[in-house]
């Protein structure tokens, strides 16, 4: 029994749904289509479904989605996770060499699940690609308070606004005896390679490898944050002087007071991020 878990407001996985259900029924392969009813909605329906022991999840959507219903399974070692991408940048999907449409469709149907890594934090939430503080989340916090702009003009506006208004946010990182105190312009954890719709954060991430990537960008003058910014777009922000990498298992961001920190693009409040990463934690079907 595969249990599909789909937005309804979702207009582009609305189409896949329908190709996807016409592959399902001609091939007599049970299946269940679980609409969420708003933010957060996927964590209930995964954790309802998991605790009744129904472990092939198939997200039909984008980063979010898959965050949600990670974060919302009872025991992820004991399910197997599919992911058909059908959100806005599906940057998850490009790190997992999971194809769009039906050919993702082919790699759960015919392929074998395999070990993946995701990050475990002590307050509850998992993340499958990219967590963090800083810059990041401030633009997507102004996309939150605009309406009425596509998604991609919201998302521009809002980095405008960010690079005249952004100052820095004062962190602590602490993995073992590595421990950073600075005024950051970004902090992020890194299971996955890119974030933000294909901004390359860390390409030398790896889903499969055991390691958590960690990087830190000091917040350099105002006027230096647009050069920054498009070395980082480039995938070249580790070739700063100012930046930092290093790999761990464990590590914890702590701001100077509680704040907002992104989850695979899911906002949420904390006082700190305690993250673990979890080796070949769930079986997903992936390349």
């Amino acid at each position: 029994m595969l249990d599909l878990i789909i937005k309804p407001q979702n207009k582009k996985g609305q189409q896949t749904l329908k190709r996807v259900e016409k592959r399902l029924v001609s091939e007599g392969i049970p299946y269940e289509v679980h609409y969420t009813e708003g933010k957060g909605d996927a964590q209930r329906i995964a954790r309802e479904l998991t605790g009744r022991g129904r472990c092939e999840l198939v997200v039909i959507g984008g980063d979010g989605s898959l965050n949600d219903v990670l974060t919302g399974m009872c025991d992820p070692s004991l399910c197997r996770l599919g992911l058909i991408p059908a959100g806005t940048g599906n940057d998850f999907s490009v790190s997992a060499g999971i194809p769009s449409g039906e050919a993702a469709l082919e790699l759960i149907l015919k392929g074998a699940p395999k070990p993946t890594d995701y990050i475990d934090f002590s307050d509850g939430r998992r993340s499958l690609n990219i967590a963090g503080m800083g810059i990041d989340v401030d633009i997507l916090l102004r996309c939150e308070r605009m309406k009425g702009f596509h998604d991609k003009s919201k998302y521009f506006f809002s980095l405008l606004a960010s690079l005249m208004k952004y100052d820095g946010m004062q962190l602590t990182v602490r993995s073992g005896e590595e421990v950073i105190e600075k005024k950051v312009l970004i902090a992020a954890l890194c299971n996955g390679k890119q974030f933000g719709g294909g901004i390359p954060m860390c390409p030398a991430a790896d889903i499969g490898d055991g390691l958590l990537n960690v990087v830190v960008v000091d917040c350099p003058k105002r006027s230096k944050i647009p050069g920054v910014l498009l070395k980082l777009m480039q995938g070249k922000v580790l070739s700063l002087p100012f930046a930092r990498h290093f790999t761990c298992e464990e590590v914890s961001v702590i701001p100077a007071s509680p704040a907002v920190a992104q989850y695979d693009g899911e906002l949420y409040q904390t006082a700190a991020m305690e993250a673990t990463l979890k080796q070949g934690g769930i079986l997903m079907y992936r390349a």
